[in-house]
């Protein structure tokens, strides 16, 4: 997002407003979650694997240590077991860590619904921090997109949940969205929030006395 974009989808917001009571904040993130725990449980998954396949194949892979370290009909000795199977789910544990060092695998390896949790669960602290009843009719709504997860959420606040099912923000969800898989991230934004001023004017038309209560700025994280 360079300079020209920011200001084309804070133009879409004032522009949006100016037909509506409500307010569109609209927030744009790299990622949504760091999710170490996951990479975590990866790591501990790999460690655990590699432990069975050597209680479930020990002749082979003591006879492969064995083959590598030059020993002849060599007697191991539980200690030495133990050791080595120590050693081996350290090294596949830190192994899988590093690995994920990588983000293009790391995010590869998050499982679907776990970016989805965790793309809602950010939109809705943000939408609590910055949006949730900071207006005079409870007419904020929030426009979140995550890039790294490729996932968006539109939260709104309590005034426009009573009289808009969330199901109504679908055909915004599904503008913006189209854009941006084509890499046109300002476009996107701009055509959500079209979509969704057009709602929020059919529901909660502009007033003359309207001030304008959360910004119209695109907000970066």
């Amino acid at each position: 997002m360079n300079e020209a974009d920011r200001d084309r989808v804070a133009a879409a917001v004032t522009a949006a407003e100016g037909r509506t009571a409500g307010e569109i904040v609209t927030v744009l993130t790299e990622q949504s979650d760091g999710y170490s725990d996951v990479a975590f449980a990866w790591a501990v998954l790999v460690a655990i694997t590699a432990l069975v396949f050597l209680t479930v194949f020990p002749s082979f892979y003591l006879g492969l240590v064995d083959r590598v370290l030059g020993n002849w009909a060599h007697d191991w000795a539980p200690r030495e077991i133990f050791a080595l199977a120590t050693i081996v789910a350290v090294a596949k544990f830190l192994g899988m860590w590093l690995i994920q060092l990588w983000r293009p695998l790391k995010f590869f390896l998050i499982p679907g619904p776990i970016k989805s949790h965790r793309t809602l669960r950010r939109a809705v602290d943000l939408f609590r921090v910055g949006a949730e009843r900071r207006t005079t009719g409870r007419t904020g709504i929030l426009i979140y997109l995550s890039m790294r997860e490729r996932r968006a959420q539109i939260i709104a606040d309590e005034a426009i949940a009573a009289k808009v099912p969330a199901e109504t923000w679908g055909e915004a969800m599904a503008a913006m969205l189209a854009h941006i898989k084509d890499g046109r991230v300002a476009d996107g934004m701009c055509a959500a929030v079209e979509k969704v001023g057009v709602v929020l004017a059919a529901h909660f038309p502009h007033a003359e006395d309207d001030v304008n209560e959360l910004p119209d700025r695109l907000i970066e994280l």
